[in-house]
């Protein structure tokens, strides 16, 4: 997982962000325990203690669940998986949508300029 990150907003907003990520791009599957705090903390290169909170972050979404002493997993509740997916396709929909206007450029106009793009054509 790549841990790069930007100065426009607090790290663990964006261990948060990652995190999510991974997990409905599959890397973390619903049930399967994630790493501890110190091991992602320490490939990440942040304090335990920003991760902890990021973590927490998630686990107040309910996206991890805790395990008692052996750790966090994250949900099976499938529910709570497409809520994040759809949250997370509506935000990207949303920023793309705001830039393309900048742009001038119509929803209809998107729209069928990514239909050409997934077509190979240029």
């Amino acid at each position: 997982m790549e841990w790069k990150f930007t100065g426009d907003k607090p790290v663990y907003q964006q261990i948060v962000e990652r995190l999510s990520g991974a997990i409905l791009a599959g890397k973390y599957p619903a049930g399967q325990r994630i790493p501890s705090v110190r091991e992602l903390a320490a490939q990440a290169r942040v304090n335990p203690n920003t991760m902890q909170r990021a973590l927490q972050e998630l686990e107040d979404q309910q996206l991890l669940v805790t395990l008692g002493t052996t750790g966090r997993c994250v949900t099976e509740d499938q529910q709570i998986l497409e809520d994040l997916r759809r949250r997370t396709v509506d935000q990207a929909i949303r920023l793309c949508t705001e830039q393309l206007r900048i742009l001038g450029i119509s929803v209809e106009q998107a729209a069928q300029r990514m239909l050409e793009l997934e077509k190979g054509e240029k």
